[in-house]
């Protein structure tokens, strides 16, 4: 036991124990030592249930909101408190929430095997090949952007009524043919795969807890969304105001999107570029201000339907609606500026080093816009694409049809 003691000094207070299926007997000789130690023991009422031998201490079910459980924890500060979650508890589990209240070496984490090792496991894939994504308390349509050609996805269930949803929702986007493994209760005697083609799915008294492993098998016309920016304009329902396309992919090249960095989108539209910028990694943030309700509410079926449902959208009138607002490591501006203080405002709140693109369609809004290249300096670009369209009701003959021009004004704070 010299080894395993040496793994725990005596500031570690606050344990994080991995606990799974098989309850105590798949925790080794520390982690029952800590729960049975332990003044105060969190957990779920199915994790307190699975140590109940274990326990001596006062039993402390999570709140709802968890959040609330912080202050709790506190209060027991320097005391041996331990905290029970499902199998690793930093991945997709409360390890994250108790890192940003407490400091890591405060902490000891004895982990077990997560959900999405159990089932790469029993299927035999290798994680690394998989994308691994938590649907549990978030949108269903979280889904989308890994909906990939021969793709193959786990996924967290929020409920028993998870992998039914997905197989409809599969199957409405072409990818019927689509298998679906529902993987109950890993880890414990009540362990239970079973499959089904998400067009034919049928599996009835899933139990809340489980995993949903998928493989992607695309129809000729499923709707796939494309890993490069620039989606088709058909793909947005819009009113006409919508950055098209080919400007869109540029625009989405000048603001340069990073890991983890928040967009505004001023003038949100249809939300193609905020949408866009979020489907470049799980990890981007995007907020959209739009002052039409019409134009905010397609925005935001825009972004369900195309992977993107963490779109937040404010619907007010900039500079006012940006009061409040998490500073922005790129601002858009889709539709010129036609209010100096719009830009001032953006401009002050965007962090230094940080992206402003800005888009000018009229006269007015270009002269704006080369205003502002003579203040702020940067890059002026003017943006223009030619389609070929019929000419005539004979539909044989075709000429070059011009798009009004774009006038691009691209600058990077100091």
């Amino acid at each position: 036991m010299t080894g395993e003691g040496a793994t725990c000094p005596g500031r570690r207070w606050l344990s994080i124990v991995g606990i799974g299926e098989d309850g105590v007997d798949g925790l080794s000789s520390t982690a029952r030592r800590l729960v049975s130690d332990a003044e105060v023991v969190l957990g779920g009422k199915r994790h307190l249930a699975l140590a109940d031998s274990l326990i001596r201490g006062e039993r402390m079910p999570w709140p709802s909101p968890i959040g609330k459980v912080l202050p709790e924890i506190e209060k027991h500060r320097g005391r041996p408190v331990a905290v029970l979650a499902t199998g690793d508890p930093f991945h997709y589990g409360v390890g994250d929430m108790l890192m940003r209240a407490f400091a890591a070496d405060e902490m000891l984490c004895l982990p077990q095997p997560s959900a999405f090792s159990l089932a790469a496991s029993r299927l035999g894939w290798s994680q690394q090949d998989a994308s691994l994504v938590s649907l549990h308390g978030r949108a269903l349509e979280g889904i989308v952007r890994y909906l990939q050609p021969a793709a193959r996805i786990l996924a967290l269930s929020w409920d028993g009524e998870t992998a039914a949803k997905l197989a409809a929702f599969l199957t409405a986007r072409g990818l019927g043919a689509s298998s679906i493994t529902v993987l109950e209760h890993l880890g414990g005697p009540r362990e239970r795969i079973r499959q089904a083609a998400a067009a034919s799915f049928d599996l009835g008294d899933v139990a809340a807890l489980n995993i949903v492993a998928i493989e992607v098998v695309a129809a000729a016309e499923a709707t796939i969304i494309p890993l490069t920016p620039g989606l088709e304009d058909a793909l947005f329902e819009h009113d006409g105001q919508l950055t098209k396309r080919e400007v869109r992919a540029v625009t989405l090249s000048a603001l340069a999107p990073r890991q983890g960095e928040l967009l505004w989108d001023i003038g949100l539209g249809a939300g193609s570029v905020a949408i866009e910028w979020l489907l470049r990694h799980p990890s981007m943030k995007a907020i959209g201000i739009e002052a039409d309700a019409a134009r905010a509410a397609r925005a935001a079926r825009n972004a369900a339907a195309l992977g993107a449902p963490d779109l937040g959208i404010v619907q007010g009138r900039a500079p006012d609606a940006l009061a409040g607002l998490a500073a922005p490591d790129a601002v858009f501006i889709g539709g010129g500026l036609s209010k100096a203080d719009v830009f001032e405002a953006a401009w002050s709140a965007l962090k230094p080093g940080g992206r402003l693109v800005a888009n000018a369609v009229s006269l007015a809004s270009e002269a704006g816009l080369i205003a502002l290249f003579q203040r702020h300096g940067g890059e002026l670009v003017r943006l223009e694409v030619t389609r070929a369209g019929k000419a005539g009701d004979s539909g044989k003959v075709f000429v070059w049809r011009p798009a009004a021009p774009i006038v691009q004004w691209r600058v990077r704070k100091p």
